[in-house]
C-alpha cells in the first residue's frame, strides 16, 4: 500500500492552517524547529513542505528571519498629477485604512520652508502617520502645511479627515502634483516597526510636492512604501 510522504502531509496541515486564518498575510511560520518537534520528523522534511508551499506562493522566506505567509501580489500605485491615496487603492479593488501617529505644529525647517515658499520658521501644521491597504501596513508618512498660507488645516486635520478633504476645508478644491523624487531606501527601527518588516528591509521613499490651482504649494510629503507591497508607476493624468 502507498503511504503519503510526510512532507506532502505536513504541507497539507499547514495549508489548511493558513486557508483557516490561523496563519494570517504577513505572520511568522514556527520555526523549522518547532515543526520538526511537532510533526515527529527531521529538519529536511520540513524543509520540503515549506518549499512546496513556497512554490505555491503561499509563504515567503526571508533569510535570517524566518517564513512568513505570502500576502497579496505588490499594489500597483499610480503616481500622476492628481494622486488620492483611497482612489488609487479603490482601482485596485484594495480598501484604504489610516492611523495618525502624530499631528503637531512647529516651525519649518529649511528643506520644509523651500520646498513650501516659505520662510525658514514660519510656523507649519504636520500630521505623521501609517497607510494600510486591506489592513496590511503600505506605508509611512509625513506631510507638512504651511500655517499662516492655510488657516484651520490644524483644526481640519485634528477631525481625522483626509488630507482632500482637510485641504478643502481650507479653501482648496483642488491641487495637483507638482514635483516627486523616488529614492531606494532602507527602513529605519522605526519604520520597519509599523510597517511589520525588519529594519534595513528595502523600502520606496516618495518626496512630493502639492500645489493649489494657483501654483502655491499646500503640502510637503514623505511618503516610505514597504518595497515588496507596491509598484509605483508614474504617468501623466
Amino acid at each position: 500500500m502507498s503511504r503519503t510522504p510526510l512532507w506532502t502531509a505536513i504541507a497539507e496541515d499547514l495549508r489548511s492552517a493558513i486557508a483557516a486564518g490561523r496563519y494570517r498575510e504577513g505572520m511568522q511560520l514556527p520555526t523549522e524547529a518547532e515543526l520538526s518537534s511537532r510533526f515527529g520528523v527531521n529538519r529536511h522534511t520540513v524543509r520540503r513542505a515549506l518549499a512546496e508551499l513556497g512554490h505555491e506562493g503561499l509563504v515567503i522566506s526571508r533569510r535570517g528571519a524566518g517564513v512568513f505567509v505570502a500576502g497579496k501580489p505588490p499594489l500597483d500605485y499610480a503616481i500622476g498629477r492628481r494622486v488620492r491615496f483611497h482612489a488609487n487603492l479603490a482601482s485596485e479593488g484594495r480598501v484604504s485604512g489610516r492611523k495618525v501617529l502624530a499631528l503637531t505644529e512647529r516651525r519649518a525647517d529649511e528643506a520644509e520652508a523651500r520646498a513650501l515658499r516659505i520662510a525658514e520658521g514660519a510656523m507649519v501644521h504636520v500630521r505623521e502617520g501609517v497607510s494600510f491597504a486591506d489592513d496590511q501596513p503600505l506605508a509611512v508618512y509625513r506631510s507638512v502645511f504651511p500655517a499662516e498660507r492655510l488657516p484651520g488645516i490644524g483644526a481640519a486635520l485634528a477631525r481625522g479627515t483626509s488630507i482632500t478633504e482637510a485641504l478643502a476645508a481650507c479653501g482648496v478644491g483642488d491641487y495637483v502634483r507638482v514635483e516627486t523624487r523616488l529614492t531606494a531606501k532602507r527602513a529605519n527601527a522605526f519604520q520597519a516597526l509599523h510597517l511589520l518588516i525588519r529594519e534595513g528591509d528595502p523600502i520606496l521613499r516618495s518626496v512630493s510636492v502639492n500645489a493649489d490651482a494657483s501654483g502655491a504649494p499646500v503640502e510637503y510629503g514623505h511618503t516610505w512604501f514597504a518595497g515588496d507591497r507596491v509598484t509605483l508607476t508614474v504617468a501623466p493624468d
